[in-house]
């Protein structure tokens, strides 16, 4: 059986090939059973989370366990980690085990990047990353592997020089980015602007927002997270990668609850999205797209990396 390190697993998901395999999916209809979600209670932090989520096709399937730790960033640890175990589906033979923090990321990013090739403006030239860990290191080249356009990327951080540590990377990349302290700022100058933070509260005010922008949220996955506040939400076009976010994230369950807006806001989910049912329909709309993941995802990711890493070996 592989195992796969972190690195190893990085580099068996091109970006792009994961855009293009999970985009398959999602167009032919494949689903996965709801991810479980599990708190784990913490005595004198935050409190963790335990995710799992399986996901099957005719060939392979996978099972992946994440363990979410806000209290990892003041222990200088990954806020989030994991595994994957991929398994044969006739067989049920175990196939691989592959890094799941770095799948997670990676097809995090993709997710965002899938949305963002049929709602982001084709002209978009300049993108805002809001936060700075591990998702959030791989979203520039997630956007511009399918919005070429982008030229310009800027990078906030609560922690100044967590952003500034990013920005870096991203230059020996050969990506044009620069730090800022001044959310609002970089959000008005954003034509895309991609949030995967752990905040509790909304980061992204709506009155900030300007026509043809494109807001991506990542971050919120349980019902008492948002990075967006409720005008942000009223004045979007919201979009989600399944309706599974309905349920998961604060990010519309509050807002749904509350009264400011209902079900039949959410204009479509990835799979509508694929299949060409609904989309950004003019330049001056405010699209919004809200992640929680799915276990599809990680299926199209451990197809890319078997294949992938198979391939380095012969």
């Amino acid at each position: 059986m592989l195992t796969l390190s972190a690195n190893e697993t990085s580099a068996a998901l091109p970006v792009l090939a994961v855009v293009d395999a999970m985009e398959s999916l999602f167009l032919h209809g494949r689903s996965a059973p709801d991810r479980h979600h599990h708190t784990l209670e913490m005595s004198d932090e935050e409190n963790a989370t335990l995710l799992l989520m399986p996901a099957w096709d005719a060939e392979i399937g996978c099972v992946k366990m994440v363990n979410v730790v806000p209290g990892n960033n003041a222990r200088n640890l990954p806020a989030i980690s994991g595994s994957v175990l991929v398994f044969d589906r006739k067989t049920g033979e175990h196939k691989a085990i592959l890094n799941g923090g770095s799948l997670t990321a990676r097809r995090t990013a993709a997710a965002s990047a899938l949305a963002a090739r049929h709602l982001v403006r084709q002209d978009a030239k300049t993108l805002l990353i809001v936060g700075a860990g591990k998702v959030a290191a791989e979203l520039a080249e997630a956007f511009i592997a399918v919005r070429p356009t982008i030229e310009e990327v800027l990078v906030w951080s609560p922690k100044l020089t967590s952003a500034q540590t990013l920005v870096k990377s991203l230059r020996s990349k050969s990506i044009a980015a620069t730090a800022s302290n001044d959310l609002e700022t970089a959000t008005r100058a954003a034509d895309v602007i991609s949030c995967a933070t752990l905040a509790q509260k909304p980061l992204i005010a709506g009155e900030w927002l300007k026509p043809g922008q494109h807001l991506d949220l990542i971050g919120a996955f349980t019902p008492d997270m948002r990075e967006a506040d409720d005008e942000a939400l009223r004045r979007g076009k919201i979009f989600v990668d399944t309706d599974f976010a309905l349920v998961e994230a604060g990010e519309l369950c509050i807002p749904i609850k509350s009264g400011v807006i209902s079900r039949g806001d959410i204009k479509g989910d990835l799979y509508d999205i694929c299949g060409g049912k609904s989309g950004r329909t003019s330049p001056d709309e405010i699209t919004i797209f809200k992640s929680v993941g799915n276990a599809v995802m990680d299926l199209a990711a451990a197809t890319v990396a078997l294949s992938n890493f198979a391939s380095t070996e012969q």
